[in-house]
C-alpha cells in the first residue's frame, strides 16, 4: 500500500467518525447551559417538605414508611449478577460508572416499598456516597473500594454505614448472606440481604430511624389523552452496560432495557419501568493517574471541582432540558433538579432513575407521537 493510499483510507475513516458523532451524539450536551433569566440565583433550598401529606419524599408516593429512614443500597451491572433483586420498588435508582469509561454501578435508594431482600451487594464508591448522605440514607453495601482516602471518610463515620464485608464502618456481616451461585453467577455477585435484617442492625447500630430528608416536589401526572403514544430513550453506556427506555403511554412509565435485554427484577420478574428517567451530564476521569476507579465530577467535596452541570429529564412521555446542582461545600448538599427556570422540577409520582453519564456519552430521544 503506498502512502497516498494510507493518507486516503485515514481520511476516510476521520470523516467516518466524524459524521457518527455528529450524527449520534446529542449536540444539546454541547450547548452551554443557559437559564431563562441569566442573573436568577439558584433557589434557596427548602427545610420545609416538599410534598404534602404521608407519602415518599423520594418517589411522592404514599406508604407506611414515608417518614422512616431509607437505605441506599450498591449493587452490580455485572452482566453475571443480572437480574438484580428489589430496584423495581426502589424509590430511587442511581446508575453511573464505576470503572472509567467502562463497569457501572448502581444505588437503589429503598423507603417507601420495602422488598423481602435486595442483591446482588456490592463495594461502596466515593461517587455514591455524598449523594446518600443527601437523601438521608442509611448506606449499605459489601466491601469498600480501595482508595485511601475514600477508607478514611467511612471510617470516620461520616455516614451511617452498613459494610456486609466486615472492612470498614460498621461490620454488617451478620445482617447480609450468600446465596448459592446459580447460571453464570460469581461469587461476588452472591450477596444479598434481607431488608429485615437491614432495620434489624441499624436500630442495634443505634442508628436514628426517622428521615429527615426534605425530598423532591411533585405534580400531577399527565391525563391519558395528553400522553404521546411511544419514544424511545438511549443511554449509552459502554456496551454491556447500555441501557434504553421506551415509553408506555397506558402506565406512563419507561420500561428499561439493559444492554439489549428487558430489565426485570429478581424477586418479582415485574419489568423495570421508572415514572421519571434523568440523564445528568458530568465530566468523568480515572481518579488518578494508573487508577482503574472513576472520579465523576458531581459535587463531593473530597475530589471534585464541579458541582453543577447540563440535565435532561422524561416524565409524562416527554423530553425536557434542566440543570442539576450539589454544592461541593456541604457534602450533605441536597442534589438538585432545576427546570429551565431554575426552579426545581416536580415529578410525577413514582421512581425516579437517574443515570449519569459523561459529556462523550451519547444520549439520543426519538419522540412519540
Amino acid at each position: 500500500m503506498t502512502k497516498f493510499q494510507r493518507v486516503i483510507i485515514f481520511c476516510i475513516v476521520l470523516v467516518i467518525v466524524a459524521t457518527a458523532y455528529f450524527l449520534f451524539g446529542n449536540k444539546e450536551l454541547r450547548k452551554p447551559i443557559e437559564l431563562n433569566n441569566k442573573n436568577q440565583s439558584l433557589p434557596v433550598v427548602s427545610t420545609v417538605p416538599a410534598n404534602n401529606g404521608n407519602v415518599s419524599p423520594l418517589s411522592g408516593l404514599p406508604c407506611d414508611n414515608w417518614n422512616k429512614r431509607s437505605f441506599a443500597v450498591m449493587q452490580p451491572a455485572d452482566v453475571s449478577a443480572r437480574p438484580l433483586a428489589g430496584l423495581s420498588q426502589a424509590d430511587m435508582v442511581i446508575e453511573m460508572s464505576a470503572v472509567y469509561g467502562s463497569i457501572t454501578r448502581l444505588m437503589g435508594v429503598y423507603g417507601c416499598n420495602i422488598p423481602e431482600e435486595v442483591g446482588s451487594l456490592r463495594s461502596a464508591r466515593h461517587d455514591f456516597v455524598h449523594l446518600a448522605k443527601s437523601f438521608d440514607s442509611i448506606y449499605v453495601h459489601w466491601g469498600r473500594a480501595d482508595i485511601e482516602q475514600f477508607k478514611q471518610i467511612l471510617d470516620s463515620g461520616f455516614i451511617d454505614d452498613m459494610n456486609c464485608n466486615n472492612d470498614a464502618g460498621k461490620s454488617a456481616g451478620q445482617y447480609c448472606f450468600r446465596k448459592t451461585a446459580v447460571g453464570n453467577m460469581r461469587g461476588v455477585d452472591t450477596g444479598y440481604a434481607k431488608f429485615a435484617s437491614l432495620f434489624e442492625g441499624a436500630k442495634n447500630f443505634g442508628y436514628r430511624m426517622e428521615n429527615k430528608f426534605v425530598g423532591y416536589p411533585h405534580q400531577m401526572e399527565a391525563p391519558l389523552e395528553e400522553r404521546p403514544l411511544g419514544g424511545n430513550l438511549r443511554v449509552a453506556f459502554a456496551k454491556p452496560f447500555d441501557a434504553e427506555y421506551d415509553y408506555d403511554k397506558e402506565t406512563n412509565s419507561f420500561v428499561r432495557t439493559w444492554g439489549g435485554i428487558v430489565d426485570t427484577d429478581r424477586n418479582t420478574k415485574e419489568k423495570i419501568a421508572p415514572k421519571n428517567v434523568v440523564v445528568m451530564i458530568a465530566d468523568a476521569a480515572p481518579i488518578k493517574v494508573g487508577e482503574q476507579y472513576v472520579n465523576v465530577q458531581i459535587g463531593d467535596p473530597w475530589f471534585d471541582q464541579a458541582d453543577s452541570g447540563a440535565m435532561f429529564y422524561y416524565m409524562n412521555g416527554k423530553q425536557y432540558r434542566g440543570t442539576w446542582k450539589k454544592d461541593k461545600s456541604s457534602a450533605d448538599s441536597k442534589l438538585l433538579f432545576l427546570d429551565e427556570s431554575g426552579q426545581e422540577v416536580k415529578f410525577v409520582p413514582g421512581q425516579i432513575w437517574v443515570d449519569i453519564i459523561d459529556p462523550g456519552q451519547a444520549l439520543k430521544w426519538q419522540p412519540g407521537q
